[in-house]
């Protein structure tokens, strides 16, 4: 893991989870309490409301990224900077300050007046904002995003036959559109990638970032740190029935998952809470590093073949290595003696292995091509116990 230094602050593996505190300085917003168009009301706000409260990052926003308000120009963007600029000369406390911009134009002016960093909500769409950042030596922020301007985090609205290929744009699924789009346009040295969890598009379902949240460590074969914004999001509300106002346990609770599947950012209006959270989420992380003379051993977090595959691939690796090295264990509960004979008969033809518990369950072990390969002999050689063939199917892909 590529770890990074944004004016100072580490965030990496090498780090604790850091906290990035939101305000707003534009009418637009639509949560309220960290919406400010005063310099020193908004001031007081981060100093007392994020820093005091364990915020290490402020992003300031100067428009929203609601997709029902019209975006910004960068000339209106840039008329709106002086109330930032004027609050962070205002604040006592000390954090790195962020802005948030899908403008390189405004990235510029903002790291040239006293800005850190950059929360790119549109993921590099502006062809100019990577160099800008990498001239100012700044961190940035990149969320997954199609290359247009006007439309942050619609990956979806990628046209990704053309960036990539008709066969892969007809293979991929959602999270998978969201990998690529962070690499699109490349990664600066101090990029913090960003999945883009939210309503960016009406074609981004619940589903959708669901399934990005439970394959959040894929992401981590980037080799970058990685930053969430999950606070009070509408897919986890719906888990749990709430509405935004009392969604506040979900988010922490999600927040300690997301740092324990590698998140190194938190994006939040609930600072001192989600920091609390963030750090019982590394607590009980089980990445392991070792450091020698000159080589650092890492244990890798992979849970699944398709995890394992992002991290070989990412690496020029054929990913179909992964198929002949990751474990799986799969519990049979259920079978009968006689089936369990059968089915004993079968595997013992395969490289897995079938183990009978003194609980009454079964273990098949083996490897993605042995356990596959069980299940085939099982459809060929037992009507039987197909049902458990077609499960174990399921099960692999």
């Amino acid at each position: 893991m590529h770890n990074v230094d944004a004016a100072g602050l580490g965030i990496g593996d090498d780090y604790p989870p850091r906290i990035m505190g939101v305000l707003n300085v534009s009418e637009e917003s639509p949560y309220d309490p960290s919406v400010y168009d005063d310099p020193g009301e908004a001031a007081q706000y981060v100093d007392e409301e994020l820093i005091d409260e364990g915020a290490d990052i402020v992003d300031i926003g100067l428009e929203s990224a609601n997709k029902r308000f019209e975006v910004l120009s960068a000339e209106e963007e840039l008329e709106r900077l002086h109330v930032a600029l004027e609050t962070i000369e205002s604040v006592s406390g000390d954090a790195v300050f962020s802005i948030e911009t899908r403008y390189a134009a405004v990235a510029d002016e903002a790291l040239s007046k006293g800005f850190d960093m950059v929360n790119d909500i549109c993921g590099f769409a502006d062809p100019e904002m990577p160099t800008v950042c990498e001239e100012h030596d700044a961190a940035v922020a990149k969320m997954a995003s199609p290359p247009d301007l006007d439309r942050p985090g619609a990956v979806e609205e990628t046209d990704w036959e053309t960036r990539k290929s008709p066969k892969w744009a007809a293979d991929a699924d959602y999270v998978d559109q969201v990998y690529e789009a962070l690499k699109q346009n490349g990664l600066t040295d101090k990029t913090i990638v960003d999945p883009a969890f939210g309503g960016w598009s009406e074609a981004q379902t619940l589903a959708d970032d669901r399934e990005t949240f439970r394959r959040l460590r894929e992401f981590r074969a980037l080799e970058r740190p990685m930053l969430v914004s999950i606070n009070r999001k509408n897919f986890l509300g719906e888990i749990a029935d709430r509405e935004t106002d009392a969604r506040l346990p979900v988010s922490l609770a999600a927040t300690s998952m997301a740092v324990e599947r590698g998140a190194h950012v938190i994006r939040t209006h609930d600072v001192a809470e989600t920091r609390d959270a963030a750090l019982i989420g590394a607590a009980f992380t089980e990445r392991e590093r070792v450091t020698g003379d000159d080589v650092t051993a890492t244990r890798l977090d992979i849970r699944s073949s398709r995890e394992f595959r992002t991290h070989l691939a990412e690496r020029g690796i054929d990913p179909e290595v992964a198929d002949e090295y990751q474990p799986l264990i799969i519990e049979l509960d259920g079978l009968s003696g006689d089936r369990r004979k059968r089915l004993s008969a079968i595997v013992a033809d395969t490289d897995a292995e079938l183990y009978g518990g003194a609980t009454g369950s079964d273990l098949l072990l083996g490897t993605t091509i042995s356990l596959a390969d069980v299940s085939r002999r099982i459809t060929d050689r037992d009507g039987d116990l197909r049902r458990v063939g077609e499960e174990l199917a399921g099960l692999l892909q």
